[in-house]
């Protein structure tokens, strides 16, 4: 199976003099250098044998520093052969939809051949949507209204759209992809059953960014192929996000998967402010979230770090490659794409574990046969 890769760019340590926690003179990193970290981790990615690169999109705070997911993987594609690249996610309704297909397309043509894979989603901090004006509630509409305008742009030589939010008078989408088979690969991030109805329904591909146990997702998967057999899709097979730490020993590699993933939990939640559950109810279609925030407020951040770090990955390659292979058979995933590098973690850390992964776990992977989840089966 398929493993890539993807970079998180968080500047963890900044986010107390961010909200004015300090005085500005602790030790944090500068935005520069952490993108200069990331660059380097990139260069190694398609030499040590990984298959794709991936980039998140945020905005507005040190939880990520990577506004332009298409513009960063651009540069990575610049930089390399061989490997694919993806978008974990675009937030279509952050963005003019038709823009956002011309990019798609430009990238589509840059990489000559290779395969540009195009997540999406619709965001869920107010942090990000308030800047831009752009009320959270309408989030919904607006991405539904954004995918029909990028599936319509990339696929028909001349197109016109009119809906509540957009109004695209007819015009033609220049460059024209090279891929025919680009929207096809169009997915979406997966964290309620709202938007694995919405994903089975457009026919779009599942991105599982881990919430919690592995064992509750194939029940998960079998539903939204189900929704996809009603409307006339073959089954699919998710593509499974997960942080990892591959160390030599399984303590060394746990202790450093609790402490730097605690602190990217903790950006999590200061950046999508899981500790005030209110104004998610405020927001049409975020109901889940609200019911998620409330779940969290009864446990400490340490007891949220630990249960959150026991469904990542962790250990020496060999131990690393058995956790994959059961997440595998869980999700029936068909690609794995790892985070190396997260929270205050240094440049060394991420380096060595990228490294052992590739030497020792990478090898067995790629050999493991991807196979469909049970449930996901027992519904095709």
């Amino acid at each position: 199976m398929r493993v890539g890769v993807s970079l998180f760019t968080q500047n963890h340590g900044d986010w107390d003099r961010f909200e004015g926690r300090s005085d500005g003179v602790g030790p944090f990193a500068t935005d520069p250098a952490t993108y200069d970290d990331e660059l380097a981790l990139a260069e190694q990615i398609e030499p040590l044998g990984y298959d794709s690169i991936w980039a998140v999109e945020h905005h507005f705070s040190p939880l990520n520093l990577t506004p332009s997911p298409l513009l960063f993987l651009a540069n990575l594609a610049g930089r390399t052969r061989r490997v694919d690249i993806g978008t974990m996610v675009i937030v279509l309704p952050w963005h003019d939809p038709l823009r956002v297909a011309e990019e798609i397309a430009m990238v589509d043509n840059l990489l000559q051949g290779r395969r540009l894979f195009v997540g999406l989603g619709r965001g869920a901090a107010r942090r990000e949507f308030d800047p831009r004006r752009i009320p959270m509630g309408e989030s919904r509409a607006r991405f539904l209204e954004g995918l029909e305008i990028l599936r319509g742009a990339l696929t028909e030589e001349r197109f016109s759209y009119e809906g509540e939010h957009y109004s695209i008078a007819e015009t033609s989408l220049r460059p024209r992809p090279r891929s025919a088979d680009l929207t096809e690969r169009f997915m979406v991030a997966g964290n309620s059953a709202e938007t694995l109805e919405i994903a089975g329904r457009e026919g779009l591909g599942l991105l599982l960014l881990n919430h919690k146990p592995w064992e509750d997702y194939g029940d998960e998967v079998g539903r939204y192929n189900a929704v996809r057999a009603q409307h006339g899709f073959p089954p699919g097979q998710p593509t499974v996000v997960v942080n990892a730490v591959c160390a030599a020993t399984e303590d060394e590699a746990w202790s450093d998967l609790l402490r730097y993933f605690g602190e990217m939990k903790d950006g999590t939640n200061r950046h999508y402010e899981w500790d005030e559950p209110t104004h998610f109810l405020e927001a049409t279609g975020y109901e889940h979230y609200a019911q998620a925030a409330e779940r969290r407020l009864g446990s400490t951040p340490e007891q949220l770090a630990r249960e959150s770090a026991l469904t990542q990955v962790w250990g020496t390659p060999e131990q690393c490659a058995e956790r994959l292979s059961f997440i595998q058979r869980m999700t029936g995933a068909r690609e794995f794409v790892i985070v190396f590098k997260y929270g205050t973690m240094p440049y060394a850390v991420a380096e060595r574990s990228l490294q052992l992964f590739a030497e020792g776990a990478l090898p067995a992977l790629h050999a493991f046969d991807p196979a469909p989840a049970a449930a996901a089966r027992s519904t095709s």
